[in-house]
């Protein structure tokens, strides 16, 4: 297949901030929370609140909290992320030789959704698949993710062919590769107590009103824990990551983590199937902040779980579903 003609695949997550610092916090948070898929308040009461309360007030200590897991090479979603789109766009070669190209996008911050789907187009990508790097779909990031597409796209004069990955939470390869993860951590570290299977959370509200992301959390949870063999007493379902002040997803993750130390519970271990790259919500939220929690309750041993990150098997799975959805293209 001539270069021109090769197909653009768009590899899209959630985002990260430039740097470390208010003013980069500031910009990031404007945008991600001004986007009505994730907060669907009216709109001059919420400019409000955002804008004269939450941005000011959340930058510096977001700001403090990115500084804890910031590296070397920057955010660890965007270095991670720059990892897959590089490991992906080699398998890809040897799977398909010169079908390929593979660009990295954000939903919010950089490399943009704009700059994106720009580098696909000069590349001379007539066919583009979308795929957001959420297993689970959900209104607040998946559709958004389509919402950003779309937006680049009202003034775009020869449009691509578009295809999109909605979800792929009951993958094979996907949950073999989870599967894998785990198996490696409990030979390396012992089997613990009880396995945790952190999903991020999103307002009950919205799955009230038709969003079937729990539902597709809890079927990748029990497809892993069946093809670890765990028994229903030694995992759990639980969300994190909770905004505001309504009820989001439970049980939550951090006072599940209370209430098994307070039990007697010693020893856990917490895996985060949504994240396929690890980011301040797994490095920080995960295993600072809720160790620190499990820990000063009572518990004795608390070990998080990496996300799939770059791992080969995550690697293939991801080839595995873009050659499926791009089945006729090439």
């Amino acid at each position: 297949m001539d270069a021109k003609t090769q197909i653009g695949v768009l590899l899209c997550n959630l985002g990260t901030p430039d740097a470390p610092d208010a003013p980069a916090l500031r910009r990031y948070l404007r945008e991600f929370l001004w986007d009505k898929r994730v907060v669907d308040f009216p709109r001059s009461l919420w400019w409000l609140i955002l804008n004269c309360g939450i941005v000011p007030l959340r930058s510096p200590k977001s700001a403090a909290l990115y500084r804890k897991v910031w590296t070397a090479d920057g955010s660890p979603l965007l270095a991670i992320s720059r990892k897959q789109q590089q490991a992906l766009q080699a398998a890809l070669e040897v799977a398909h030789p010169g079908s390929f190209r593979v660009e990295l996008a954000m939903r919010y911050g950089n490399p943009s959704m704009p700059d994106g789907m720009q580098a696909l187009k000069d590349a001379g990508c007539k066919q583009v698949l979308v795929l957001p790097l959420y297993p689970q779909y959900s209104s607040s990031s998946t559709a958004s993710t389509f919402d950003a597409v779309g937006e680049v796209l009202k003034t775009c004069r020869d449009m691509p062919e578009l295809r999109f990955v909605r979800d792929y939470h009951n993958d094979n390869a996907y949950i073999a590769a989870l599967a894998a993860s785990v198996h490696e951590d409990f030979g390396k570290n012992g089997t613990p107590d009880k396995l945790l299977l952190s999903f991020h959370g999103i307002p009950e509200r919205f799955h009230e009103t038709g969003d079937p992301y729990p539902d597709e959390c809890r079927a990748t949870a029990e497809l892993l824990a069946t093809k670890l063999g765990l028994t229903e007493d030694k995992w759990m379902l639980t969300f994190q990551s909770r905004f505001g002040r309504e009820a989001w997803l439970q049980p939550y993750t951090n006072k599940t983590l209370q209430s098994l130390a307070a039990q007697g519970v010693k020893n856990v271990a917490i895996a985060c199937p949504g994240f396929s790259a690890d980011c301040l919500e797994t490095l920080q939220e995960i295993d600072q902040e809720n160790r620190d929690i499990f820990l000063e309750a009572g518990g004795e041993h608390f070990r998080y779980i990496a996300a799939l990150n770059d791992r080969s098997d995550h690697i293939t799975a991801l080839t595995q579903i873009i050659g499926r959805h791009c089945s006729g293209w090439f």
